[in-house]
């Protein structure tokens, strides 16, 4: 008797997900959380209103799979782009500060079903981006080949 394909057994390919509602959100932000960034790598685009970010993504999709054929995690560079971009604020840390380094905690939205409203970026460090649109489009695509985390380890949270 054969045996059903699982997911382990499909192509690795790059990510590309975009985002249009509340659940959508919840599945980028949990492919985003613990990537790490420069703060000088957020540019505001502001003739197209888009804020873009360039991000260095933990693999969670692939944490299993890394665990069960005995290798070393991975992370990606990936392009996480806002559209549709009314205005943005943010604390704790200045764009302009080409060595501090941020971690994505946790992507929220807060806002109307026609997807006005606000996304909040929470970084460790007490930093934070709010980010107003007049809809909430959010794309994550991979712009890399998969490299071996420089940690050689998973990202851990300590809940208490």
């Amino acid at each position: 008797m054969s045996e059903d394909a699982r997911f382990e057994d499909g192509e690795d390919k790059a990510l590309n997900i975009g985002a249009f509602d509340k659940s959508d959100l919840q599945i980028v932000s949990s492919l985003i959380q613990d990537s790490i960034l420069p703060a000088n790598e957020i540019k505001w685009l502001s003739t197209s209103n888009k804020l873009a970010l360039l991000i260095n993504r933990f693999r969670w999709e692939d944490k299993n799979l890394a665990s069960s054929k005995d290798r070393e995690v991975e992370r990606v560079q990936s392009l996480l782009m806002i559209s549709h971009v009314k205005s943005i604020s943010s604390s704790g840390f200045s764009p302009k500060q080409r060595d501090q380094i941020l971690s994505i905690l946790s992507t929220s939205f807060n806002g109307d079903d026609g997807g006005s409203g606000n996304i909040l970026f929470v970084f460790s460090g007490n930093a934070g981006i709010r980010v107003e649109v007049d809809a909430l489009e959010i794309n994550l695509r991979d712009v890399t080949m998969p490299y071996i985390s420089p940690s050689g380890r998973s990202p851990e949270h300590n809940i208490e």
